[in-house]
């Protein structure tokens, strides 16, 4: 993986960033590892810091840069803090725990989540670091480790928008799309359109291979064919032939997906909104974590059909 980030790092026009800012980067997983290590090649002067220590160490191995032990470290010495990790209750803990960065967060810093969360949530820490003179800005990806890989992630945020212009510059060294969607919380909203569609998408393109395999078709031919049309998108462009080759161990995780769409889901039954076909392929995400897949790429739902549905 690390040899394909700086082989893309290499290959694209680096971007010098006009506003010199210290930037740390909290979250050195499958997606905030190459995402750190794009804004490393731009800015020569980011502060890491992982939970795992031995993750930040390969980090700084690969792209150089430097760690902080804990986050308080991160806080002082940061205008821009970017944080990508699990759930909810993680960005609470990092922010405002014990030795959270809250105690030592500057007067004008802004945090940027890219943490797929509630919408609820980025409200909720507004309300606590705007008093301290802090912004936060929810700004949740989509395009997968492929997309944190290349540099080019889709990000959508919510929160102030004088503080997003501040930003925008720094998260574009791995994006090739950001956009202001409007008030905290609107970012992770327009991410739950996102998973909704996902989840579609997948769903249906397992439906189509298993068809397409059980009537006689060479699914690599009819793939080839319809990903030309109007069928296309981006999940058959880059799953098909991994999903006919049963092929799983990569990509985003069905238990983080199983995550995403919870949070959906409790957002849709808060608003009396109708997701039967999203509660559904939810439903086959749970099937699938019970034969042992939670850590399985999405498009696992094809194997769904071919074990669990004979």
């Amino acid at each position: 993986m690390i040899g394909k980030i700086m082989r893309n790092i290499k290959n694209q026009k680096k971007l010098k960033l006009n506003n010199i800012m210290k930037v740390g980067f909290i979250g050195l997983g499958v997606m905030g590892f190459p995402m750190a290590g794009h804004l490393q090649s731009s800015i020569h002067d980011l502060i890491v810091f992982n939970r795992s220590e031995e993750k930040s160490i390969k980090w700084i191995e690969s792209f150089g840069g430097k760690s902080l032990k804990n986050l308080e470290d991160v806080a002082e010495s940061s205008d821009v803090i970017i944080l990508c990790i699990g759930k909810d209750d993680d960005v609470r803990n990092v922010i405002g725990g014990k030795e959270g960065l809250i105690n030592k967060l500057k007067p004008g810093a802004i945090i940027v989540d890219h943490t797929t969360t509630s919408s609820d949530l980025p409200i909720e820490m507004n309300n606590l670091l705007n008093p301290l003179g802090v912004q936060f800005i929810d700004a949740p990806i989509s395009g997968g480790q492929a997309g944190a890989e290349s540099g080019q992630l889709s990000i959508m945020a919510g929160g102030d928008k004088e503080a997003f212009a501040q930003i925008e510059e720094v998260i574009n060294t791995y994006a090739k799309f950001s956009k202001h969607m409007g008030t905290s919380g609107t970012g992770q909203l327009t991410k739950m359109v996102n998973q909704i569609c996902i989840a579609g998408l997948i769903q249906a393109l397992a439906e189509g291979i298993n068809f397409s395999e059980n009537v006689g078709l060479n699914s690599k031919d009819v793939l080839e064919v319809i990903s030309k049309g109007a069928a296309q998108s981006w999940q058959m462009e880059n799953r098909w032939e991994s999903m006919l080759q049963d092929e799983y161990d990569h990509g985003f995780a069905v238990d983080l997906m199983k995550k995403d769409l919870d949070i959906v889901i409790d957002k849709a039954n808060d608003s009396d909104i109708n997701l039967d076909i999203t509660k559904l392929i939810n439903n086959f995400y749970v099937d699938i974590q019970n034969i042992g897949g939670g850590r399985w790429d999405t498009s696992s739902l094809l194997k769904r059909i071919q074990e669990i549905t004979k």
